[in-house]
């Protein structure tokens, strides 16, 4: 006999396999690390901001130029990359390949552009004197708290390009679809995300009278 049971609007019967949730498995073990990793960061911005707020000796070392001026180039690469890269999931899902490597592509030069001039700015307060332990402008605790937050950040940003390397390069040869690409965007947006709430408290509350 038929089962006749009439299920509420919005849910399905689970008749077992990878989508549990009606999401795929690889979709939702990415969603489950961004909600670990959100906590991560959250932490870190939180410990960021007590300091500061508790500190006496906080240094201002960024001045309008170059140090905010590179930072908004950073920022506008990494909105740049978030445009793209939803241009390339969009192109995937309609099955145009070509056109969603091209942008996968722009989004991988417009993080190495990121790395690129974090990287540089890293070198110049370096070269200043400031360390992990000590700080010739303050309190030591800055080196400590913004080579941590901002290094966490750019090895994610490292990291999705690498990622976004390998979706890439497997696209033609079908090795990797349009669900793989939208699981690399939600990365890569997630690590945007992050870097629009460390500009301002970072750099922009840190510039020099």
């Amino acid at each position: 006999m038929a089962d006749s049971r009439v299920l509420p609007l919005g849910e399905a019967e689970w008749g077992g396999g990878v989508s549990p949730y009606a999401v795929g498995h690889k979709k939702l073990g990415m969603w489950l690390f961004l909600l670990s990793d959100s906590l991560t960061f959250s932490a870190l911005l939180i410990a960021y901001s007590y300091v500061r707020i508790a500190s006496d000796q906080w240094p201002l070392p960024f001045h309008l130029w170059p140090s905010i001026a590179m930072a908004t180039v950073m920022t506008f690469l990494l909105l740049s990359s978030s445009l793209t890269m939803a241009f390339g999931v969009a192109a995937a899902k309609r099955g145009d390949t070509r056109s969603a490597v091209r942008f996968i592509v722009l989004t991988i030069l417009c993080g190495v552009g990121f790395v690129v001039l974090h990287a540089n700015e890293w070198m110049t307060l370096i070269d200043e004197g400031v360390r992990l332990w000590s700080n010739p402008m303050g309190t030591p605790l800055f080196g400590a708290t913004f080579f941590t937050l901002t290094g966490l950040h750019m090895a994610h940003v490292a990291s999705g390009v690498i990622y976004l390397a390998v979706i890439a390069a497997g696209l033609p040869g079908n090795r990797f679809h349009h669900e793989d690409v939208e699981i690399s965007g939600l990365y890569w947006h997630f690590v945007d995300l992050v870097w629009m709430f460390i500009f301002p408290l970072v750099y922009l509350l840190s510039v020099a009278p």
